[in-house]
Formats: C-alpha cells, structure tokens, sequence
C-alpha cells in the first residue's frame, strides 16, 4: 500500500492486519511514523518516494492499493509539478513496475471531485461526461485513464472515486469539511455556513474509504477489471452537516452558533450516485455523519489537550512548515509568523 501511514491508510492498514493479510507500507512518512507506531512489528515498511518507482517494492505482492499523492486542491494548486509527478506520472510508473513484477491486482484511490464543475441539479454516475478543472482533478483523471488503457487479461486496475472523507483517523485532518466542523464546534463553538451552506457533496467515512479498498481487492477480477467506482455513503448539503455537527457537539459542550458567511470565490457543488459500488462489489458505506461525528467527539474529550491549530492536521500548512523547515526557517519561527504560538509542543 502507498500511502500507508496517511488519513485513509493507516485505517486500512490495521483492517487489513484484522483480516490476515500481510501487509507492506510504501511511504514518505511526511507526516512521520506516529500513525502506524503501534503496529510497526506487524507491517513491512519501506520508507521512499513513489515518484522513484522500483520493480523490487512489488516483490511477493498480491495486489496493490495506491493511496499515496497530494490529496486536496490547495495542496495542489501550490505545487503544481510535485501534483503531477505524485498524483499522474507515479501513478503510472507504480502500475507499469507492479506490471512487470506479476502484480495483477492495482486499486487506484481517485476522487468523486472530478465530477465538479457538472450542472447541478443531478446526481452523477461513473458514466458522467466529466470535465476535471483544477491541477488536482486533471492529475488523478490523467491516472484513471492510463490504468484503464493498461486493464487485460495479467493487470487489473480497478479506480474508487472517493467522495469528501470524514471521520477520526491516527493521521487526523481537520481540512475535511467534517472535520473542520467538529473542530470548530469543540473549540471555537460556533461554525461558519459560506454562501448558506447550500451546496452538495457526497461524502463517506474513513473508515468505509479503507474497507471499499479491501471489498476491491477481493472482489473476482471478471467483476471489478477496468472498472471506476464511486466510494459514497451519501449526499449531504454542507447546511446539514454543520446542524449534525451543532446538534451532537451541543449535547456535551453546550451550544453551537451557526453563522452565514460570505460565499468563497470557487463553489464545490455535485452529488454522486453509490450504486454501482453495491452492484459490483457488493459494499454499502454504512457508517453515517452522525455515527461519525459521535466517536470523534468522544476521542477528542478524552485527549488531555486538543492542540486543533497544530499544523500537522491541516494539508497544507504542513506543506508550507516543512517548505519553510527546508529553506532554513525554524519550525517555531514559522508558526509565530502565522500566529500560532505553541502549536508546535507536541
């Protein structure tokens, strides 16, 4: 798995242990090893970049989940080239060594973001004319379609267009719409509906991310080669969200304010159909926002301290600390210029 130590993958490497396979870790470890320390005796871990794709990685591998890359369009958009090396050319030079190697199985981790910028009003399946706009969905589209053109009778890549994760992983993000709600409710009180809150987004919990992954790897490869996926559990509008948030942080931590704020400059609008994700590989996220949002909330009051500012659970700020690290900037010089002093005591 590339990826491993990630938001999805350090939630899928452990149910892929409860499920007896072996499993071996391909990562940067950009985010360090904290997320898997506690099962490092039971997992294989080589540490190296994917975009220096070796034949030898893949050796007495089974299948390959590919989770590794940039991962939001802010991240993206501020290093263009790194996007396209990681999430396009790596891509395919992983699937073409694993190729080599004998490997048949490849399941690709995309995006259900492809689909914005489609009219709205409907509900969009894999066979959506789709027209990625922005660095990040052009680079995972240009991945889609390179497996696809690889897909035969000795390779079979199978693509999940993941919707907008959520939910509590040991590699936490708090740049997740969820998530960024539940931050703000516990710490801040009060959450903040851009343009009213009235757009869509199909979204689906860690959790049922990592355990669609696993359903792919399985599934017969008669029934899942050369197939795109959507990995949704539903469509939310972002106003319903945050009232799911306000009504279950409330519970515990008194009330929460929903304020309107003004409509941000790019509008993230689209709904996506699951059904072929049951049809196929017979797997319905079930997991909800509230279920969700319940345990998140009960780990974090669990914490001694919630350092929520801390640069390590938001993208890309941690991009812009380890720039900076790399350009000779202490890390505490770099979190006082952003006005977050203290956020680096962990």
């Amino acid at each position: 798995m590339t990826g491993g130590a990630g938001y999805i993958g350090s939630i899928l490497t452990r149910q892929l242990l409860d499920r007896g396979h072996q499993v071996r870790l391909l990562d940067r470890l950009y985010w360090g090893i904290g997320p898997v320390s506690d099962i490092l005796p039971q997992v294989e871990i080589i540490h190296a970049d994917i975009r220096e794709a070796r034949e030898e990685w893949f050796r007495d591998v089974d299948g390959v989940v590919h989770l590794a890359g940039l991962s939001n369009d802010p991240t993206a958009n501020f290093d263009p080239q790194a996007n396209w090396e990681m999430n396009a050319e790596a891509t395919v030079s992983l699937a073409e060594a694993a190729r080599r190697r004998g490997v048949q199985r490849f399941v690709f981790g995309s995006s259900c973001s492809l689909y914005d910028g489609l009219p709205d009003g409907a509900t969009y399946d894999e066979e959506a004319p789709i027209s990625p706009r922005g660095p990040y969905a052009e680079s995972k589209r240009f991945g889609e379609v390179k497996l696809l053109e690889m897909a035969g009778p000795d390779f079979c890549p199978v693509v999940l267009r993941q919707g907008t994760v959520f939910g509590w992983s040991p590699r936490m993000r708090f740049d997740l719409v969820v998530n960024t709600f539940v931050k703000d409710a516990l710490s801040k009180g009060r959450l903040l509906l851009h343009g009213g809150g009235w757009m869509w987004r199909p979204l689906v919990d860690v959790t049922d991310a990592a355990s669609a992954q696993i359903a792919s790897l399985e599934a017969p490869a008669a029934d899942v080669r050369g197939q795109i996926i959507n990995v949704v559990q539903a469509n939310y509008q972002v106003r319903e969200l945050a009232m799911l948030v306000a009504g279950s942080v409330g519970l515990v931590k008194g009330h929460v304010a929903l304020d309107t704020a003004p409509e941000p400059p790019l509008v993230r609008n689209y709904r996506c159909s699951n059904q072929k994700l049951a049809q196929l590989l017979g797997f319905t996220p079930r997991r909800t926002v509230l279920e969700s949002v319940d345990h998140m909330v009960g780990v974090f009051s669990k914490q001694e301290k919630m350092d929520y500012a801390h640069p390590r659970y938001y993208n890309i700020d941690w991009m812009l600390l380890l720039n900076e690290v790399h350009a000779g900037l202490h890390p505490f010089d770099y979190v006082l210029r952003r006005g977050e002093a203290g956020a680096l005591t962990e």
